[in-house]
């Protein structure tokens, strides 16, 4: 699908207003067509700023089920033990004995996270805001699924488990890498590994980018970064690996609820989309390509 023109009879070409986003049979799941209009700048600063609150608010009212999140530790280690996956151990050690790799790790784990998801999210809504609200959706869903897993499948991370000898880097070696470690623990939900946000909103970021970027080397970048991701929650202690395929299922979710909503994958909607009524008269953005 992509943005059309139309041609004024003084010759001057315009781009023409995007069609409604609509299911197959020409509306969405409710029966209404889906518009896609520029979203307020106030509007989703405030919507992300209360969102993530309460999906902090949220996690951290969970009941701290310890003895049922070290079972289930203890379970996850057998079953990846099972599997043939379980080196979560060797690679915390490894990384830890390179003093400046596991404290930059530890220091990514705490600010990346949040720093590149909410550059993405301003990327999106000032180069695509056709796509904008459809991709949030994405991220938001993908999220509040995860909060149901905190709840029914509390999950001590490797560096709480009984005898697991894993090594807490934040501890060892004295950074804030970790809102679970250190004087910071007692603002955090100790027992909520599964499943892995920083996974989910990496992920998230990377396809984000990868699909929409028109830079080849910020494509790159946008699929190393779930990568690198993963490296470091497993070198940290702070996440198993199926704590990351619990991200990747909550993302499907929040794919899946966003074509089911929109009628398209987000990142197969136009580029621009109509603003919001009294925007001057104009019904598109004017972003340039990017």
């Amino acid at each position: 699908m992509s943005d059309s023109t139309v041609t004024e009879p003084d010759g001057r070409e315009k781009v023409a207003a995007p069609r409604a986003v609509t299911g197959e049979n020409g509306q969405g799941p409710a029966g209404r067509p889906r518009r896609r209009r520029r979203p307020r700048l106030w509007f989703e600063i405030l919507l992300v700023a209360v969102s993530y609150w309460t999906y902090s608010l949220v996690r951290n009212a969970v009941p701290e089920q310890r003895t049922a999140a070290l079972r289930n530790a203890d379970w996850i280690w057998r079953a990846e033990h099972a599997l043939g996956v379980g080196v979560e151990q060797t690679i915390n050690h490894a990384a830890d004995s390179v003093t400046w790799l596991i404290i930059g790790m530890n220091y990514y784990y705490a600010t990346l996270h949040f720093v590149i998801t909410l550059g993405v999210l301003v990327w999106l809504y000032r180069w695509h805001p056709g796509r904008y609200a459809a991709t949030r959706l994405v991220l938001f869903t993908t999220t509040g699924v995860a909060l149901l897993g905190y709840y029914l499948f509390p999950l001590a991370p490797p560096r709480l488990m009984r005898g697991g000898h894993f090594v807490d880097t934040v501890m060892a070696h004295h950074t804030w890498g970790s809102m679970a470690s250190g004087d910071l623990k007692h603002m955090s939900n100790q027992y909520a590994a599964m499943p892995s946000m920083h996974i989910g909103w990496s992920l998230w970021c990377g396809l984000t980018v990868c699909a929409l970027a028109s830079v080849p080397w910020a494509r790159v970048l946008g699929l190393l970064y779930p990568v690198v991701t993963l490296v470091v929650i497993v070198a940290t202690a702070n996440h198993f690996w199926l704590d990351a395929v619990g991200g990747v299922v909550c993302l499907g979710f929040g794919f899946a609820t966003a074509r089911l909503w929109y009628g398209s994958l987000p990142y197969a909607l136009p580029r621009l989309a109509a603003r919001p009524a009294g925007a001057g008269g104009r019904t598109l953005g004017s972003a340039p390509s990017v």
